[in-house]
């Protein structure tokens, strides 16, 4: 391959990878949002949130198969820019950290709602009063739980 070639391929990549910092660096800041929002409970910030990951999540994997592209076609730039890369890894690892932290907050908040609605149907340990279309399963009905 041609050195103009390969100068261009090697900008390419480093193009690639420095936007892949901008979209991790954006998924960070949504990530700590998302915590923010599940704290104050405000739904509509986690909505925001959640559509937000979403299409980041999407362009970080656009950007990760044009870089393997452009990897596989210029090797020697892919290892002068294996630090980049190694610092790109290590902000994913974050951002992996963050969303596991933000699940098990969210986890925790459904257990909450399970067992007040188990109070409330007096269904105690019932679990999956939800159907999969998001209605509450036949069968699950209030009862009296006192009468004056």
């Amino acid at each position: 391959m041609n050195r103009p070639l390969q100068g261009e391929l090697s900008d390419a990549l480093g193009a690639v990878l420095s936007d892949m910092q901008q979209a991790i660096t954006q998924l960070t800041q949504v990530l700590e949002n998302e915590r923010t929002a599940l704290n104050a409970g405000n739904s509509d910030a986690l909505g925001e949130a959640g559509a937000s990951k979403q299409k980041l999540m999407l362009q970080l994997e656009q950007l990760d198969a044009e870089r393997q592209q452009l990897s596989r076609e210029a090797p020697a730039a892919a290892a002068r820019l294996d630090a980049t890369w190694s610092q790109v890894l290590l902000a994913l690892r974050h951002c992996q950290q963050l969303n596991q932290s933000n699940g098990r907050a969210v986890n925790q908040r459904l257990g909450q709602v399970r067992q007040a609605l188990s109070v409330l149907t007096g269904h105690a340990g019932e679990t999956g009063l939800y159907g999969p279309t998001g209605g509450l399963r036949g069968g699950l009905r209030s009862q009296v739980l006192a009468q004056a």
